[in-house]
């Protein structure tokens, strides 16, 4: 991971986004301690993973609204909720990596980001297993805790360590994916299929992955995440190269050399 020694002061506006998603994960990470006692059916495991998310969602929505009441939400739960503020909305996803959290393996997140008009002006991924504080403001730099982070410097594909996300149930053509996996997979280091595409992003954003891409994606999974990249050093686009992150919901992401070898293997 690339890491600079700088510390840095968080913005009154990031502190009200970790501060909401610190609390709200405390019940996930309870809730997380009792995924062992409920392995006895797919229905129970389904309901409570479920509840999971709506209380994690709804403390998410109260503490934000309570810091600023004017700006709406999009959220996976509750779909949008207008604000008075039209310019601005909090992108939510209470808990990102469901199905790592329903098997018990502990790599899951939450993530806020802060749209103002067509743009991510903030954004915080929270990987509360692990305590790592993914977070970045437009124009101030990504950080890991209160570390500055960088994107890889590597610069041969050969080297490189690929996140995915694969298509599953009816999203996505698994067709197309299968024909993109078989052009990157020969001659990259390794690829990567982790379940949370938030995480995924903040890989990149601290050098972990140096390439990402996934098709189709919601925007609560990738909202924070384009923002810490680009904020980190690197190159995000849609799936094909071009600016329409929101319109595809797509996203490939990487250093300059990686965006550009990726961009490469993906057209088919």
């Amino acid at each position: 991971m690339h890491v600079s020694s700088r510390f840095t002061t968080r913005s009154a506006l990031v502190n009200v986004m970790t501060a909401a998603v610190e609390k709200a994960a405390r019940g996930i990470v309870r809730d997380f301690g009792e995924i062992e006692q409920l392995q006895v059916s797919r229905k129970s495991l389904g309901d409570f993973v479920s509840t999971a998310d709506r209380k994690s969602e709804d403390i998410l929505i109260s503490e934000l609204r309570k810091a600023r009441p004017k700006f709406g939400f999009i959220t996976e739960e509750s779909g949008i909720i207008p604000g008075e503020d039209e310019t601005q909305r909090w992108i939510i996803d209470p808990l990102d990596g469901t199905s790592n959290f329903l098997h018990g393996i502990p790599h899951f997140a939450l993530t806020v980001a802060l749209q103002m008009g067509d743009e991510i002006i903030a954004g915080v991924t929270y990987d509360p297993i692990k305590d790592e504080m993914f977070w970045a403001e437009k124009g101030r730099g990504a950080f890991l805790n209160q570390r500055r982070i960088r994107v890889s410097g590597r610069r041969m594909y050969d080297e490189a360590l690929i996140g995915i996300g694969a298509p599953y149930g009816h999203h996505g053509d698994p067709e197309i994916f299968q024909k993109r996996l078989s052009r990157i997979l020969p001659e990259a280091a390794g690829v990567r299929r982790m379940g949370a595409a938030s995480l995924d992003l903040a890989y990149v954003a601290s050098g972990r992955f140096d390439i990402f891409f996934e098709e189709p994606m919601h925007i609560w999974d990738y909202a924070a995440g384009i923002l810490m990249i680009q904020e980190a050093g690197g190159v995000v686009t849609d799936i094909n190269g071009g600016k329409k992150i929101f319109e595809t919901n797509s996203v490939a992401a990487g250093n300059t050399d990686m965006h550009m070898a990726l961009m490469k293997k993906l057209q088919i």
